[in-house]
């Protein structure tokens, strides 16, 4: 280990002093030492400490990506393909903690290629910022990558069919394996019919916990029927079902969360 060079300055110094008091003038200094002096002083930096890094999964990256791919060629619902302008494959933090769920891409999804875009993605955001997370904080997918076909003449969005959402899942069981949240959001009742094949209603469902494959999942109502029924009540009710999401997760609910929508019920 070198030694602190001003310990070692301060004695050259000293000694020099000493030796001028002495009548000294003159000191011989070797060629080599001259050249030595003359090159530039090379300084060590200080080693910084160490800061924690957040690991990255290489494998999950990869699987993920090579997920895509293989959905986003996807050819099992041939009128799918032939009616669909993308696959709409998920988004969002592959180590997200929290995953929504819907049945499937509507019009704006299917135009964007990003699940909840629309009206009812919009105000899905709205609920995620509420919970104190941002949208790239949790991850979002479809049951079905594909936005149904409409009846040739119809405009809108349907409901897809049980054969549909069956022939896609094996895409969202794979997203699940590989981003492994702690718990899940269901967003309607397609979509729990569609993971639990359960036919209770939601409004039975709602607010209890259930599992699919082995993660804690929470019934709620989509989006898109807070926009229909914009009644504070039901609006209510969604959020208590978010505060349950959030004290499973361990977070901090603060009084002005646990207020929220409260003069309805």
């Amino acid at each position: 280990m070198s030694q602190p060079i001003e310990p070692i300055v301060d004695g050259i110094v000293n000694h020099l002093e000493q030796m001028k008091k002495q009548g000294v003038k003159r000191v011989n200094v070797s060629r080599e030492a001259l050249e030595e002096l003359s090159q530039p002083i090379q300084i060590k930096p200080a080693a910084l400490p160490s800061s924690p890094v957040r690991s990255v999964d290489p494998g999950k990256s990869d699987g993920i990506a090579k997920l895509r791919e293989r959905a986003l060629v996807c050819q099992k619902c041939p009128h799918l393909v032939k009616s669909r302008t993308q696959v709409v494959f998920g988004v969002g933090n592959i180590d997200a903690e929290v995953m929504f769920v819907g049945e499937a891409p509507g019009a704006d999804e299917d135009a964007k290629g990003e699940p909840f875009v629309g009206r009812a993605g919009q105000l899905l955001t709205k609920i995620i910022l509420a919970m104190g997370f941002q949208r790239s904080d949790v991850y979002i997918a479809n049951i079905l990558k594909c936005r149904p076909d409409m009846p040739p003449g119809e405009s809108g969005n349907r409901k897809p069919t049980p054969d549909e959402m069956d022939t896609c899942k094996p895409y969202l069981l794979a997203q699940i394996d590989l981003i492994k949240p702690k718990l899940m959001v269901a967003l309607g009742a397609t979509a729990v019919e569609g993971l639990t094949a359960s036919k209770i209603g939601i409004t039975k469902l709602r607010g209890t916990w259930l599992e699919f494959h082995g993660v804690p999942l929470m019934p709620t109502y989509h989006p898109s029927y807070l926009l229909y029924n914009q009644a504070l009540s039901e609006r209510r009710k969604v959020w208590e079902d978010m505060l349950k999401v959030l004290e499973k997760l361990g977070k901090p609910i603060s009084e002005r969360q646990q207020n929220f929508f409260k003069s309805a019920t």
